[in-house]
């Protein structure tokens, strides 16, 4: 059976990259005792695909991996399993069964939440939070966007789905993700500092997931809302 397993990521792992958490979910998996399925062939590894990395120094609490069991025990009892083998900063939060033939979380991306708060001692917050209704509204927001390869100057503007005040201290903001169009928080605000004539500083601004979406009939729905609950175990012959 095939599972999407949504997952918490703060505190000091934070400052863990990618691939660790790869590596780090892999070890509780075993250490869990859990049925996990391994792929076929010469170097057998864990069948497991997350959703869209997470950048280093960012917290989260809407991460997303599916995992391929042999079968399971009920959701519950998953849950605490895998728990009880996780170090503080990373919590599993929900464990729900998709369809075997189900896209990968990675492939559905389309969209992600993000709360965006100041340090202190940066900034100046208020120029930030009056601005953002006329930052948002021009007709192009043009950036220069740097890959491992080359940069180039594109308009993010129609990758930003929302943006908003959030209280008077802090930034929401609702982007494209995943593998098509992928637009950093980071980026939008670099963007919003050079609209306010400031320098970009990138310590002077803290960076929360709070939802990861997939795209379904032209609604974006949360990545686990296409799974179902599993209340009782599910052997092999119930896949």
């Amino acid at each position: 059976m095939k599972a999407r397993v949504k997952w918490t990521k703060t505190g000091v792992l934070k400052f863990i990259g990618h691939l660790d958490v790869q590596r780090y979910f892999h070890k509780a998996i075993m250490r869990a005792g859990l049925p996990v399925s391994f792929s076929k062939g010469m170097s057998p590894h864990q069948i497991m695909s997350f959703a869209a990395p997470l950048g280093i120094g960012m917290t989260s609490e809407a991460e997303y991996v599916d995992i391929t069991f042999d079968w399971c025990y009920s959701g519950q009892e998953m849950l605490d399993r895998m728990n009880a083998q996780m170090n503080e900063g990373i919590s599993v939060t929900e464990f729900r069964q998709i369809d075997k033939k189900t896209k990968s979380c990675m492939a559905q991306t389309a969209a992600a939440d993000y709360l965006v708060t100041f340090r202190k001692a940066h900034y100046f917050v208020e120029a930030f939070t009056k601005r953002v209704e006329p930052f948002y509204f021009q007709e192009e927001i043009r950036i220069l966007k740097k890959t491992k390869r080359s940069e180039k100057e594109v308009d993010i503007s129609p990758m930003i789905l929302e943006i908003r005040p959030q209280g008077d201290e802090a930034i929401f903001m609702k982007l494209q993700a995943g593998s098509e169009q992928n637009l950093k928080p980071q980026t939008v605000m670099e963007a919003f500092c050079n609209y306010l004539g400031y320098d970009y500083d990138p310590a002077g601004f803290m960076y929360h997931r709070l939802e990861t979406y997939l795209k379904e009939d032209g609604k974006l729905l949360p990545l686990g809302a296409i799974g179902r609950e599993v209340t009782e175990p599910v052997g092999p012959e119930e896949e």
